[in-house]
């Protein structure tokens, strides 16, 4: 077994038997000159030079290493280094490296996240500005003309009224959006979490969203009949919110005389799936991956033109994965989209509570 020593420690042997054959050698010599020569005499002085020089040695390079090193510690502390401030001084030159560059590794990764957040604040508030500056304006320019003396002709009075509420009403609905995604980041909106019928769920949606689905003659329908109802659990307004959005979505991008279907499917013991499909539009492949990033649009000029505050997925996102579930998305364009979500079954979870 190969013993290992500290770089200190054999520093310190080295020279402690350099000193003490140096030693040694000489006492030798002058006792062969003067005196009569004794190989104890020379042996014992030999053994103790080298004990007293090996600790003289030891202590002189850990006492001037430790030195150093506590302002490189004392340095790095002024940073706030929670893993220096924490460990104490140590004068091995292999660990202060590799805790060094440990912290390095750390601190270049701390840098390229607050950069990266850095551009995600910019991006955001340009965003935010962007989707609350075309109502503000509409709803100004409206008002502007009216106070201008058209308020005195009463169709266009109530035409330009009726259309400054629609731009306030955008403006309240961008707000809410923002209100409700700024919660579900930070993980201070509370789920109220109890079992549902989803089949029931879905066809109160459907009855919701069936006259804008007619404007665009899109059927809204089953892929099959339930004739049960399929029990999940979550927060069944949530899960409504997820389902307006979607279908709202489908609906948005889809086709005149087209078709938005929903499933639901057995995806594992104790997991359904939910799927939307449409036959719209569809999506790019290099759209996909940032769908639901906040105020991304495909088609920035059409997707404005539907209204909406550039938020819904975003949102959809993060209700799915409160719940602790997943979304998935499969488009092809000029064919159609598929959304996809997980929910849990409530009688799987009623059954874990029985035991």
């Amino acid at each position: 077994m190969v013993i290992k020593f500290k770089k200190t420690y054999e520093f310190a042997i080295r020279s402690a038997l350099y000193i003490a054959l140096f030693s040694t050698g000489l006492v030798g010599l002058l006792t062969s000159v003067f005196f009569v020569f004794s190989p104890l005499f020379c042996l014992v002085f030999a053994i103790l030079t080298a004990i007293f020089t090996f600790f003289v040695v030891q202590y002189r390079v850990e006492h001037f290493i430790y030195k150093k090193v506590k302002k490189i510690y004392d340095d790095v502390s002024l940073l706030e280094s929670s893993t220096f401030r924490n460990q104490p001084i140590t004068t091995d030159m292999a660990t202060l490296t590799r805790e060094v560059k440990k912290f390095a590794t750390d601190k270049k990764l701390e840098i390229e996240t607050l950069k990266i957040r850095e551009e995600y604040r910019r991006e955001f508030l340009g965003n935010v500005s962007h989707e609350l500056k075309t109502p503000l304006f509409t709803v100004q320019g409206y008002l502007s003309t009216l106070l201008d003396g058209a308020m005195n002709d009463k169709s266009i009075r109530k035409k330009y009224l009726e259309r400054a509420e629609k731009g306030v009403e955008r403006l309240i609905y961008i707000v809410q959006d923002l209100d409700m995604i700024s919660k579900l980041e930070i993980g201070v909106l509370h789920l109220e979490v109890a079992p549902f019928d989803i089949v029931k769920l879905i066809q109160s949606v459907f009855d919701l969203l069936e006259l804008k689905a007619s404007k665009k003659d899109i059927l809204l329908m089953f892929d099959m009949k339930y004739n049960k109802p399929i029990m999940v659990i979550g927060d069944q307004e949530k899960i409504r919110q997820v389902l307006i959005n979607l279908i709202v979505n489908s609906i948005k991008y889809g086709i005149n005389e087209g078709s938005t279907e929903l499933s639901i499917e057995d995806l594992t013991e104790d997991k359904v799936l939910i799927r939307i499909t449409d036959n719209g539009e569809g999506i790019e492949k290099q759209n996909i991956s940032r769908l639901f990033e906040r105020f991304y649009r495909v088609d920035k000029s059409g997707a404005r033109t539907e209204g909406g505050s550039g938020l819904g997925l975003s949102i959809v996102k993060h209700i799915i994965e409160a719940h602790n579930e997943k979304i998935y998305v499969e488009s092809r364009f000029g064919f159609g989209s598929e959304f996809s979500f997980t929910l849990e079954k409530a009688q799987k979870k009623m059954d874990e509570k029985a035991l």
